[in-house]
C-alpha cells in the first residue's frame, strides 16, 4: 500500500519529467558561448548583483552583430528589444548557476534563444564548391562584397568564386 499523497507525487513527476529536458550537445551554442564570454567580463562585486549583471549585459551587447546581437534582442539587452527577460538570465547568473543551465531555462521562456547557431566556417583550401548549394555560393560572394552579374548556373557562380578567390583568401605557403 502506498502512503497517501505519494501516488499523486508520482503522477506529478511523471507529467513534469518531459518538460525538464536538458540541452543536447551543440544546442544553444550562441547562448552558451556568449554568456560564458560575458560572465568573464564581470567583476566579483557585479557577479552577485542581478541589477549590475543586467546593466553590464546591456553595455556588453552594444557592439555585437549578427547572431549575438539577436540573442541580446531576445533577452532584452538591446534598445529596440520588444520583450525583456533579462531577469531570467541575471538572477541565475548571480547565483553562479552554470551557463548551460541558464540557457536551458531561457529556452523554456523563448525557444528561439537556442535556435541561434554560428555559421560554419568554410575551409577554402579543401572545399569542393560543386558540393555546395547555390545559396551558399551566393553567400560567399556576398560576404566578399562581390556580385555575379549574368550568373545563371551553379557553374557560373563557381567560376566567379574561383576568379576572385585570390583577392579574398590568403593561402599559406
Amino acid at each position: 500500500m502506498t502512503p497517501p499523497g505519494l501516488s499523486s507525487l508520482l503522477v506529478l513527476t511523471t507529467l513534469l519529467a518531459p518538460m525538464v529536458a536538458s540541452l543536447k550537445a551543440g544546442e544553444c551554442e550562441v547562448c552558451i558561448s556568449m554568456l560564458e564570454r560575458f560572465r568573464k567580463t564581470l567583476t566579483k562585486e557585479q557577479e552577485g548583483s542581478p541589477k549590475e549583471i543586467e546593466k553590464e549585459f546591456i553595455k556588453f551587447c552594444k557592439p555585437l552583430k549578427t547572431k549575438e546581437n539577436r540573442l541580446c534582442y531576445f533577452l532584452g539587452g538591446t534598445a529596440d528589444a520588444a520583450t525583456g527577460i533579462l531577469g531570467e538570465m541575471s538572477k541565475p547568473m548571480s547565483w553562479s548557476m552554470p551557463t548551460d543551465k541558464i540557457c536551458e531555462k531561457l529556452k523554456k521562456k523563448d525557444r528561439q534563444i537556442c535556435e541561434l547557431t554560428y555559421e560554419k566556417q568554410i575551409d577554402f583550401s579543401t572545399v569542393n564548391f560543386k558540393k555546395l548549394k547555390v545559396k551558399d555560393l551566393k553567400k560567399i560572394l556576398s560576404d566578399w562584397d562581390e556580385t555575379c552579374d549574368g550568373c545563371l548556373e551553379k557553374s557560373d557562380f563557381i567560376k566567379k568564386i574561383e576568379a576572385v578567390k585570390p583577392l579574398h583568401v590568403r593561402t599559406e605557403l
